[in-house]
């Protein structure tokens, strides 16, 4: 495997894990990238980068942040983002994967892909529930800004140097997972 095809694999799944923080952002600093040829898109997947995909993008990235702001919301949009999440990352790891055979590529924008966005969304999920249930939904706006944060840097850093947004994400999900499993842990406790 080509040094090429190991990048692109690896933005790829980067972008993907940040459709599990948010849906549409990687999606639109893709088509944002794209534009301004900052990234190339696999064949096929030019309309990421057309008017109305952008158009499209932004008000759906724009109604995804607010929608998250508000107390209740947050966790019943979270039923429909993680499917979203799922088929958002099989779209762009489709996208960025180029050079190799479609049986492969497609294998590994689904499986590595989807599995990327499905975890992280896991975890945002949990991390919202949790959140929900210790503050009452108050500090769920704090774990939404993180989110957004996460799901935009995240998306440049795969565009930027998509191997450095894989350790990264790898980093902050070891430490997303501790923190839960702690909080559970002592809530365990407390509750005995």
């Amino acid at each position: 495997m080509s040094f090429e095809i190991a990048l692109s694999i690896a933005a790829g799944l980067a972008l993907a894990a940040a459709c599990g923080f948010r849906v549409f952002t990687p999606l639109l600093v893709m088509s944002l990238a794209a534009r301004a040829g900052h990234l190339d898109l696999a064949s096929g997947f030019d309309w990421i980068a057309s008017t109305p995909a952008l158009v499209a993008l932004a008000t759906a990235t724009g109604l995804e942040i607010l929608a998250y702001y508000v107390p209740w919301v947050d966790n019943l949009l979270d039923t429909v983002a993680t499917p979203a999440a799922v088929v958002a990352g099989m779209i762009v790891a489709g996208s960025q994967i180029a050079d190799i055979a479609p049986w492969l590529r497609w294998t590994t924008a689904i499986i590595g892909g989807g599995g990327m966005a499905a975890g992280v969304q896991g975890a945002t999920v949990l991390a919202r529930q949790l959140s929900s249930f210790a503050t009452g939904g108050v500090a769920n706006p704090l774990v939404s800004t993180a989110e957004m944060g996460a799901s935009l840097s995240l998306s440049v850093m795969a565009i930027v140097a998509a191997p450095l947004a894989l350790l990264v994400l790898a980093a902050g999900l070891f430490m997303i997972l501790r923190r839960v499993l702690r909080a559970r842990s002592a809530a365990s406790v407390a509750g005995s």
